[in-house]
């Protein structure tokens, strides 16, 4: 028997690697902007601090709320899927079984094979060759909410940590030029991190994340300034 070698696809991370770079990237990008605009306001350091660390706080809890309830909602829906096509498959296994042919058919088989392969795959699990070949969904794609909230919370506090970081270093005089250029670093090194674990290119990746955050500061840098002048 032919022996096979093992190979190594980048699909199974991508439910992990979402919600970690979008918590990350999120972390960032909020807390340096809120540092950003809160300074920009002439608020003293300690203030500045507060407001980061409070901001840290329920920027991670909203993160993992939001993340669970978005992933236990496609969850629900893989579920109620996989049981009405539990549900069909008891009822109509033939049709089932023609259904999962044509499939296969419209992929590229030929009618006689197609039906072979279906009827060989619905002999071993019928529910799993539905579940991946006319649902898509699959074990290495399927919802995770906990791991995702965790994720994301997780993710958002290291990335958020890193312009507070930067306050606690950096002199008072120059928080806002530190903050900004520090935090657009990680972001590049964040995108560059995530886009070599995916794949993608690099820079495309590195520059994308980048000029979100610097428009974001900048806007918040803005606001800050203007209602600091106000008051």
């Amino acid at each position: 028997m032919a022996s096979f070698h093992k190979e190594r696809h980048r699909t199974q991370h991508i439910g992990w690697l979402r919600a970690a770079v979008l918590g990350a990237n999120d972390g960032i990008v909020s807390i340096a902007s809120l540092i950003i605009g809160v300074a920009a306001a002439k608020a003293t350091t300690s203030g500045v601090l507060i407001a980061g660390v409070a901001g840290l706080v329920a920027g991670a809890m909203s993160m993992a709320a939001g993340e669970y309830i978005s992933v236990s909602s496609q969850a629900d829906t893989e579920k109620s899927d996989m049981e009405r096509e539990r549900l069909e498959l008891e009822s109509d296994f033939e049709f089932e079984k023609d259904e999962l042919a044509a499939i296969y058919v419209s992929r590229g088989l030929d009618p006689e094979l197609a039906t072979q392969v279906a009827h060989q795959f619905m002999a071993h699990d019928a529910l799993a060759a539905h579940a991946r070949d006319e649902l898509g969904i699959s074990e290495v794609l399927t919802a995770r909410p906990v791991q995702a909230a965790l994720s994301s919370a997780g993710t958002f506090a290291v990335g958020g940590a890193m312009p507070l970081l930067a306050v606690l270093i950096f002199p008072a005089s120059f928080m806002i030029p530190s903050v900004s250029v520090s935090s657009l670093l990680f972001l590049a090194l964040l995108g560059m991190v995530s886009a070599k674990v995916g794949g993608s290119p690099l820079l495309k990746a590195a520059l994308r994340v980048t000029f979100w955050g610097a428009l974001a500061m900048g806007l918040t840098a803005g606001v800050g300034a203007l209602f600091g002048v106000v008051v």
